[in-house]
């Protein structure tokens, strides 16, 4: 069956799938992907909101005798994907194709981790031994140990570190009940399946050979499809970096003080070893600021009170692996703790040393824990040696990957170099279905004014959208805090606000309401996908140029100054262009969505960078009068 033939009005797919509609961008995607399996080549496809893609590059590879991998951005994306579109479209064209899903190891029951949690569920708090108790009635019917199913827990449930491994914490083949673990048969099946739908952040995770096991996978397929892949650069920095938190150490303190408490009572020496580690690690913390930041390791480990108390982390780390290194062979647990104390002490060696060129060293604060991290600036090299090496074909594709219709900044970023790109625009008619507005007389957006002058436009908005909803995106958790605890005085309209529900059941809330406005930053500007009268209008505070204070920028910016390039135009310039385009792309999600873009940063029109801005926009009618975009919003009638 040739590929462009399944796209057609009297193809295949529009006789098997009833609201299925031919899109001419959406077969020329699909025929490329095809040539890339086939011929094994690297494509870059940056398919604009409403090509269809996901339809585009799982048919091709469907069709072909290829076993791949598709990897999502977020857990979100990835149960969409293996739940709904990919079993619709495996069973119209090829019901023989074993699919799997694979997650990463948090996200499975550790049946020996339960065991452990529930012989000592005397030492934890009521509220845990009463998930826990809701963990061992789900345990006894689950047929796949997906923590997921359990829906009378939070996400993010105290209980959860309790009773899943950890790439530090697994015993692996040794554990005593490796033939019945989740993980293990997951794995197997995604073995033996032709598609494999994964993550970004666990592909990763296995690339850097920080995980066993998935590693198997890789080097057995012979395509890989990235999609959302404009996220790939900053992952991949994250996962070819190291980084050591407290709460590592102070979980791994705290298990080895419940082993010696049941398992090694005479070996008084790690109950010591434990305490003294735990007490330095709330000493370590007393040294950074209390609320919650990101900074400079560099910079910061220059004080004295710091180093002092990271010397004091690592003498009382090292006194800990001394204590387990005599009492290897006790005990399995006792031998793995051995392994995970030395493993943190080598990178807590090698993260005090910040004179090393070639990365970033920052860290990051909860109001318990610190991180540090080193990230490197260029993944390039690794990246792309892999793809060389690996003779598979490699797809990269997602709404945003170009400045205008250049790739340069995404293909360099990853190494990518023997790659084909192929841009696609919406069939979207923007021209009718949408407004930009750029309201004049805006302070500007560091002026102290900048806040009351956003709420205005957010209330006129409000004012003439009555029926329909509102996204406003911000660039700070700050702006967002400050404009909604003023705006909740200025409207009765029901506000959802991020941070005060997890985001699926916010924006179930907001669907359903109908007319909500709902208050979001970064994870809100991409992955959102509301429809009709629902989201009628997206206003954005600014243009989203990364915090010049956030560590990994930072040292890309003096990278590329070193380097003799323009730092605005290489990093922060394309950066903020594919986030804007993100952002943008939450207005209009299908063929009959109407509303308006508004976007309260005079830059954008005055700044001579603008102009890479609004090229890299969908073509859509522009005015600086508030009131037009109001009109337009006003004659829009009930879908």
């Amino acid at each position: 069956m040739k590929i462009g033939s399944l796209f057609q009005p009297n193809g295949h797919l529009a006789k098997l799938l009833p609201r299925f509609q031919p899109r001419p961008a959406q077969t020329e995607m699909a025929t490329a992907i095809a040539t890339a399996i086939a011929e094994r080549k690297q494509l870059v496809v940056e398919a604009q909101t409403g090509t269809g893609k996901t339809f585009a590059y799982l048919a091709p590879l469907l069709l072909s005798g290829a076993k791949g991998i598709i990897s999502t951005g977020t857990k979100a994306l990835q149960e969409q994907l293996y739940h709904r579109d990919l079993p619709l479209l495996r069973d119209a064209l090829a019901p023989e194709k074993v699919v799997a899903l694979l997650k990463g190891r948090a996200n499975y029951l550790c049946i020996h981790r339960l065991g452990q949690a529930v012989a000592h569920r005397c030492e934890l708090s009521a509220h845990l031994q009463q998930q826990l108790v809701e963990v061992r009635r789900w345990a006894q019917r689950t047929d796949n140990g997906d923590i997921g199913e359990i829906n009378i827990l939070q996400e993010d449930a105290e209980v959860l570190p309790q009773i899943t491994s950890t790439v530090d914490n697994c015993l692996g083949r040794d554990c005593p009940d490796y033939d019945q673990c989740y993980l293990v048969k997951a794995r197997k099946n995604a073995l033996e399946a032709d598609v494999i739908v994964v993550n970004h952040h666990l592909f990763f995770a296995d690339m850097a050979l920080k995980d066993t096991g998935f590693g198997e996978l890789i080097p057995a397929v012979d395509s890989v499809i990235f999609d959302e892949a404009h996220q790939l650069p900053d992952i991949a920095s994250q996962y070819f970096g190291e980084a050591v938190s407290s709460r590592q150490l102070q979980e791994l303190a705290q298990e080895l003080k419940v082993l010696y408490l049941t398992e090694v009572k005479d070996l008084r020496q790690l109950d010591k070893a434990a305490d003294k580690l735990l007490s330095s690690l709330r000493d370590w913390r007393l040294v950074f600021a209390a609320d919650p930041q990101r900074g400079n390791w560099r910079d910061y480990r220059k004080r004295p009170e710091v180093v002092a108390a990271a010397e004091l982390v690592a003498e009382h780390l090292k006194f800990l692996v001394d204590v387990l290194k005599n009492a290897l062979g006790r005990h399995t647990d006792l031998d793995n703790g051995y392994e995970r104390a030395s493993n943190f002490l080598h990178k807590w060696q090698q993260l005090q040393d910040t004179e090393r060129t070639g990365f970033s060293f920052w860290f990051e604060t909860t109001p318990r824990h610190i991180t540090l991290h080193q990230t490197p600036l260029d993944v390039a090299d690794k990246f792309g040696g892999y793809l060389k090496a690996s003779g598979s074909s490699w797809i990269f594709t997602s709404a945003t990957l170009a400045v205008g219709t250049d790739f340069s900044h995404f293909v360099q970023q990853l190494g990518i170099d023997a790659w084909e790109t192929l841009c696609l625009e919406s069939p979207f008619d923007y021209a009718q279905q949408a407004l930009l507005c750029v309201p004049r007389y805006l302070p500007q957006p560091h002026e102290a004014q900048m806040a009351d002058a956003l709420l205005q436009v957010i209330t006129e908005v409000l004012a003439v959208n009555q029926t329909g909803g509102t996204f406003v995106l911000f660039t700070s958790h700050r702006m967002l805090q400050r404009v909604a605890a003023q705006l909740e005085l200025l409207t009765e309209r029901e506000l959802f606000v991020q941070g005060r529900t997890s985001k699926r059941e916010l924006l179930e809330q907001f669907v359903a309401a109908g007319n909500g406005v709902l208050l979001g930053t970064a994870s809100f500007w991409e992955g959102v996908d509301v429809q009709g009268d629902a989201l009628r209008c997206v206003i954005i505070d600014k243009l989203p140029f990364a915090a010049p204070d956030e560590p990994l920028l930072q040292a890309r910016v003096e990278d590329a100054r070193m380097r003799g390039l323009d730092p605005f135009a290489q990093v922060q310039l394309p950066q903020a262009v594919i986030s804007l385009k993100q952002g943008a792309g939450r207005l209009i999600r299908d063929r009959d969505d109407r509303g308006v873009l508004i976007v309260c940063d005079q830059r954008l029109v005055t700044k001579p960078y603008g102009g890479t801005f609004l090229a890299s926009l969908p073509a859509m009618p522009r005015s600086r009068d508030l009131q037009q975009a109001l009109a337009f919003l006003d004659h829009l009638e009930p879908q």
